[in-house]
C-alpha cells in the first residue's frame, strides 16, 4: 500500500500553512517529516488524516483519491494517527482505550478482538502486565505505547506518528524509537513527524525536511543525518545548539545505528 500527496495545500481560516507538498509513503518503510516546531509538520499529518481538509492537491491510497474522504473512511481504508501528545483516555484502562482503536472498524467478535490485543501485547508486554490499569497511572513512556497500541488497535497499513517522543525522558525516547523500528518489518508504510530530527533519520528510509510549510529538501534518512549543511541549517545541530545537547542526541542516534545494524 502506497500513501501519495500531490502538491497539497491547506492551512487554518484565510491562511495556508502549508504549501503544495509532494509526498509519499510505501509498504514496509519509515518516512520522516522532520523540520522546526510551527514547519507545518502536524498540520500535514491532519491533512492526511482528515481531520483538516485539503484545499488544494490531492491524497491518494494505491491511487485512489481520498481527500474527500472522512476521518473514519480513511481508517477503514488503512490510515491510522497516533496524535501528538499520545491524548490516552486516563479515566479507561489501558484495555479500554485499546478497544476504542477498534472502534471504527465495528470489532464486536469477542475472539478477534482478543486476538488483536494479543498482537498489541507482543509489540509492547507491559500493556498486558497492566491492561486493567487506568492510563492515567501509566508513565510517560507506557501512554505512549499505549497510544501507538491503540493507533495499531486498527490495523493500518499507513501509520502516522505525530511527534512520539515529545515529553519523553532520552533513554525513553530510544526505546520509543527502537519499537517504531520494529514496525517496519511487518510491512506497515509509516510516516513519522518528529521534531528530534537526529533520531528520526537514524531509523528513516526516507525523509522530508519541511521549512515553512514547503519541501525544503528530500532524500534517504543516512543521506540527510550525515550532511553537514542539513544538521545546521534543518536539524537543530549547528552552531545555535549547546555541544552538551549535540552530543547527546549523537549518542542516542548511535545507539540506535546499532540497534538497526548500521555502521
Amino acid at each position: 500500500m502506497t500513501l501519495e500527496l500531490k502538491r497539497v495545500s491547506t492551512g487554518y481560516e484565510a491562511v495556508d500553512v502549508i504549501h503544495d507538498i509532494d509526498l509519499r509513503v510505501g509498504e514496509g518503510e519509515i518516512v520522516a517529516l522532520v523540520g522546526a516546531n510551527g514547519a507545518g509538520k502536524s498540520t500535514l499529518v491532519k491533512a492526511i488524516s482528515g481531520i483538516l481538509p485539503v484545499r488544494r492537491g490531492e491524497v491518494a491510497l494505491d491511487g485512489q483519491r481520498i481527500d474527500r474522504e472522512s476521518p473514519r473512511a480513511r481508517v477503514l481504508l488503512g490510515i491510522a494517527q497516533v496524535p501528538e501528545g499520545r491524548q490516552v483516555f486516563g479515566g479507561l484502562t489501558v484495555r479500554e482505550n485499546l478497544r476504542l482503536g477498534a472502534y471504527a472498524r465495528g470489532e464486536r467478535d469477542a475472539a478477534q478482538f482478543e486476538h488483536s490485543i494479543a498482537r498489541v501485547g507482543a509489540l509492547f508486554p507491559i500493556l498486558l502486565e497492566r491492561r486493567d490499569v487506568p492510563a492515567a497511572n501509566l508513565s510517560g513512556g507506557q501512554q505512549q505505547m499505549l497510544a501507538i497500541g491503540r493507533g495499531l488497535m486498527a490495523e493500518p497499513r499507513i501509520l502516522v506518528l505525530d511527534e512520539p517522543s515529545l515529553g519523553l525522558a532520552p533513554v525513553l525516547v530510544a526505546e520509543i524509537f527502537r519499537l517504531i523500528a520494529s514496525l517496519r518489518g511487518q510491512g506497515r508504510g509509516i510516516l513519522l513527524s518528529e521534531q528530534n530530527a537526529r533520531l528520526s533519520l537514524a531509523i528513516a528510509d526516507r525523509a522530508y525536511v519541511i521549512e515553512n510549510g514547503r519541501v525544503a529538501l528530500s532524500g534517504t534518512g543516512e543521506e540527510l543525518l550525515h550532511n553537514a549543511e542539513v544538521a545546521e541549517r534543518y536539524l537543530g545541530v549547528g552552531k545555535g545548539v549547546a555541544v552538551a545537547d549535540s552530543a547527546r542526541h549523537t549518542q542516542l542516534a548511535a545507539r540506535l545505528a546499532a540497534l538497526l545494524g548500521r555502521s
